[in-house]
């Protein structure tokens, strides 16, 4: 980093709070108290974030007369669902790429899916009065290099030949930039339905109320302990009371499971973003983002950004850390050097406003599984289900994979039970040292190949016959 860009983004972040842009919220509601007894239910949904939140909301749609119980080990939202940068997408593969290299034969089956899904979400939002900010305005995918120009063009042949083409469109340099005005935008795909921005912690704490308004009850404060089998149900231990339930599902994601053998297929990988202060009437006419759609880079270490309802940018993405031992902490959710580093790539991406400044600087870890896409499964004889790996595509994905859980608690064969992407496992993650090295190889391989014109190396070229490989 040259000294005078260097000095400029330090002194854009001089004001940054380190505390989640999204949690900062005077509305944020209060915290409902611990569980301090033993309860009984027919469903115990374990974690509080949109997983567990859509697992309890839609088991009380499917029945009403269902005693569901949730408990988080913090507040609602706190962790990923309140930290991330508010995409809400169609896809649950990560992606089309990601979808067509392993499951091909049913990528357009997951497509539909996947919309429905999101149609289910926004109907979700009308239907519950859910006031999160919810904006169907799409997302682009931008090209910075030449060689991720004829990318974009190579992905939008492959999902025109399978027919998946509706509603996408490829822009070129101009039209791209006449969308977002970057001089390093060189063109770009335009899904213009398949994501909606919102505010992602408002939409928590909107589930979190429509899930009490059904009769929910929930705990925060109340960490799971342990999973037990207790006659024909199951208990969990809370640090002051316990949940005795017929069935339990676990949406712990990031945090080890209580079932113990899943934890190997998941590794926490701590993400970080910046927001602005809010632009003025004359920055955002430098910058134009009329639609207001997100964006994200196509390099291996890539940048998403989107525009928030106040109208400032959020800035997030590029470097992905994982800590030797896959330990989640605290101490890892600020990064400094890090921040300073977005700074640098942001006023590249936007000269035209420099002199602004970053309002809050945050990080935060999420769960990543070496297909880059949720896995589901069930433990204890079918009394328990799981859904795990969203690797930061979670916050349309998790409605989904509730879906699932529930079907699978229920035993029964549905189209979504099914599918290959349910029925199979990801390769699990080796012991330490080995995930340690192995990650840090594969970081340092994806940013020399986003430096030499996506060209792969060796070692990227194995991980992909693996179907290994480590996702920024």
């Amino acid at each position: 980093m040259a000294p005078v860009a260097m000095r400029l983004a330090a002194q854009s972040l001089s004001d940054a709070q380190p505390v989640p842009f999204w949690l900062e919220d005077p509305g944020k509601p209060g915290a409902l108290p611990a569980l301090t007894h033993t309860e009984k239910c027919d469903l115990l949904v374990v974690g509080g974030g949109y997983s567990g939140l859509w697992t309890a909301l839609l088991a009380k749609e499917r029945d009403p007369s269902r005693d569901v119980v949730l408990i988080e080990g913090r507040e609602v939202g706190w962790a990923a669902s309140g930290r991330n940068g508010g995409f809400c997408a169609a896809s649950l593969t990560h992606g089309f790429g990601n979808g067509l290299a392993r499951w091909p034969g049913e990528l357009p089956k997951l497509e539909e899916l996947g919309e429905r899904n999101l149609d289910s979400i926004e109907a979700a939002v009308d239907r519950y009065g859910l006031d999160c900010d919810f904006e169907r305005t799409g997302e682009i995918d931008v090209a910075t290099e030449p060689y991720q120009v004829d990318e974009l063009h190579e992905v939008y042949a492959e999902i025109e030949r399978l027919g998946l083409a509706d509603g996408l469109e490829l822009l070129d340099g101009d039209a791209v930039r006449a969308e977002v005005a970057s001089p390093t935008f060189l063109g770009g795909l335009w899904d213009r339905r398949g994501v909606a921005m919102l505010n992602p912690a408002k939409l928590a704490w909107g589930l979190k109320r429509a899930c009490q308004d059904l009769g929910v009850r929930i705990y925060e404060n109340t960490p799971g302990l342990d999973l037990v089998s207790v006659g024909a149900g199951m208990g969990v231990r809370t640090p002051y009371g316990r949940v005795l339930a017929r069935r339990v599902a676990l949406g712990t994601n990031v945090f080890p499971s209580l079932v113990k053998r899943v934890r190997h297929y998941t590794v926490p990988v701590y993400d970080y973003a910046l927001t602005t202060e809010p632009l003025s009437p004359e920055q955002l006419a430098a910058v134009g983002w009329k639609n207001r759609q997100g964006l994200g880079d196509s390099a291996n270490q890539f940048h998403y950004f989107r525009i928030t309802a106040d109208n400032r940018i959020l800035w997030g993405g590029y470097d992905a850390v994982y800590r030797f031992g896959g330990r989640v902490s605290a101490e890892m959710d600020h990064r400094p050097e890090t921040y300073l580093k977005l700074a640098e790539h942001f006023f590249q991406c936007f000269p035209q406003l420099e002199g602004l400044r970053f309002s809050h600087a945050w990080g935060g870890a999420i769960d990543t599984c070496s297909r880059f896409s949720a896995f589901f499964g069930t433990a204890y004889q079918g009394k328990v289900a799981y859904a795990a790996g969203f690797t930061g595509l979670g916050v349309g994905a998790t409605r989904f994979g509730g879906d699932v859980m529930l079907d699978l608690l229920a035993g029964e064969r549905t189209e979504q039970t099914e599918l290959e992407m349910v029925r199979s496992k990801p390769l699990p993650f080796p012991p330490e040292p080995i995930a340690w090295a192995g990650i840090g190889i594969t970081k340092w391989s994806m940013a020399r190949a986003d430096e030499n014109g996506g060209r792969r190396n060796l070692w990227l070229k194995a991980m992909d016959r693996l179907g290994l490989g480590f996702d920024s």
